[in-house]
């Protein structure tokens, strides 16, 4: 038995054919005017719509990244750090990394733009097709230990191994314990060679085992595997957010 829409379904209903009405007659009044025969009516029809797809498959992707604040490469101020290799920057706009399953890494003091690149590298990528998500070490490293104590943390791990690209921003800026340590290993470990990693950090590699409880072992293992495929990316200068004391 069918059953009546209430009137939420209805208004909905009624702002989609309003929507479609007043599509179809702009599109039927640019046929007239270019006197469109009937196959390019409908391909200009079914263009629309594609289009209308495409655009919200995109802001989908968007919103599932969870950027904190969407970045783009325009915005980045290269004349602002004293060390930065731009064309290799620029290069990895052009998401080279991904097809071979490689991995990013920032490494560079506060305030020099780590987080704005790997951002407007995450949101080129949800441009151009690919799944993104965005999370500090610290969130990914808290939420994987609620799931562990509930007993979800295999489902819980599927969240970080599943999209393209995982950007694990802020890594080294606070203390992991063992524990953190083991679960920030495991998604490591479960991405290598399967989907790319950009990471962000304030440490050089060398001292990389006072992030995870310095625990040499552990260390090595991770950057192992990281590195095996990766491209490193250095940044030297002052903090870009004192810029203004800096030059008064």
């Amino acid at each position: 038995m069918t059953q009546r829409p209430d009137s939420l379904d209805r208004q909905l209903i009624d702002l989609k054919l309003a929507f479609m009405a007043e599509h179809y007659e702009s599109l039927a009044a640019s046929a007239a005017k270019h006197q469109w025969n009937h196959v390019d009516y409908l391909a200009a029809l079914a263009d629309g719509e594609s289009a209308r797809r495409q655009d919200r498959s995109i802001k989908r992707r968007i919103q599932m990244a969870r950027f904190p604040v969407i970045k783009t490469l325009d915005q980045f101020n290269f004349t602002w750090p004293k060390k930065i290799n731009r064309l290799q920057v620029q290069n990895l706009f052009r998401l080279p990394f991904v097809p071979t399953r490689s991995n990013v890494i920032f490494l560079a003091g506060v305030g020099l733009g780590k987080t704005h690149l790997s951002s407007a590298i995450g949101y080129q990528a949800c441009l151009k097709g690919y799944s993104v998500l965005f999370a500090t070490a610290i969130d990914v490293i808290n939420t994987l230990g609620a799931a562990q104590a509930r007993g979800m943390l295999k489902q819980e791990l599927k969240k970080y191994t599943k999209p393209t690209i995982l950007i694990l921003d802020e890594l080294g800026y606070l203390p992991i314990d063992k524990t953190g340590a083991d679960l920030l290993f495991q998604v490591i470990s479960l991405r290598y060679e399967r989907g790319s990693l950009i990471i962000t950090s304030n440490r050089a590699f060398k001292n990389w085992p006072e992030i995870f409880n310095n625990d040499a072992t552990l260390t090595s293992a991770i950057l192992d595997r990281l590195l095996h495929h990766a491209e490193t990316v250095l940044i030297e200068g002052p903090s870009y957010r004192m810029k203004d004391r800096v030059e008064s």
